[in-house]
């Protein structure tokens, strides 16, 4: 799914929430602050980090290569990170 418009702050924390709700039915967000490595909060393992990046590239038309890996620590840069490049791939057109 490639999206028109860029994705708001809102949009994006509920993307990757949603996102890891898939992979981790369990996941207690409670337990996440906004600079936490959500990884290590949630007990996230490399195939289930693996299964997250691919749902938010799908969900959000955003391509994220293994070098963009280490900004999608926290829930903090993982928006900051989807939020700059959905402007940047709607700014480019389809």
């Amino acid at each position: 799914m490639s999206r028109a418009k860029p994705l708001t702050d809102t949009e994006a924390v509920t993307v990757i929430k949603e996102s890891i709700t898939r992979i981790a039915p369990d996941a207690d967000f409670t337990l996440v602050q906004p600079d936490d490595r959500f990884r290590d909060v949630l007990e996230l393992d490399s195939l289930d980090f693996l299964s997250l990046v691919e749902l938010l590239s799908e969900r959000t038309g955003v391509r994220i290569d293994e070098e963009d890996y280490q900004e999608l620590t926290t829930l903090s840069d993982a928006t900051r990170f989807l939020v700059g490049r959905s402007g940047d791939a709607a700014a480019s057109g389809p």
